[in-house]
């Protein structure tokens, strides 16, 4: 319970797509509400897309139309796909989970998360 691995970083142009998976431990993925953060150098964890157990979605401001989460209950696996990519998105990319099957409304802050992932790394380039 609780283990959580990311993958699908990587160095890409602007405008370009990424798509980051993260293989949850267990039935995490379809139970507990889950959630993409972000952390660029120098600056604080943020919150980027959430998603209940029901599916229920909703993302930061500065990634809406652009990014997409989901999930595959049946693989167990987290999901952001991220289009149009700007060089501000630049950061390591965590994948989290809570111990809550709803997201509350504070769904995009770090203390509503018990389980994290190590990271995986985002380049955007000008």
């Amino acid at each position: 319970q609780g283990q959580l691995v990311e993958s699908g970083g990587g160095s890409v142009q602007a405008g370009g797509s990424l798509r980051l998976s993260c293989a949850a431990s267990g039935n995490t993925a379809s139970s507990y509400c889950m959630a993409w953060f972000r952390q660029a150098p120098g600056k604080e964890r943020e919150g980027v897309a959430a998603i209940s157990k029901y599916g229920t979605t909703s993302y930061a401001d500065s990634v809406k139309g652009r990014f997409t989460i989901s999930k595959d209950n049946a693989k167990n696996t987290l999901y952001l796909q991220m289009n149009s990519l700007k060089p501000d998105d630049t950061a390591m990319y965590y994948c989290a989970a809570s111990l809550e099957s709803r997201c509350p409304p504070t769904r995009l802050a770090r203390s509503v998360y018990t389980y994290w992932g190590q990271g995986t790394q985002v380049t955007v380039s000008s």
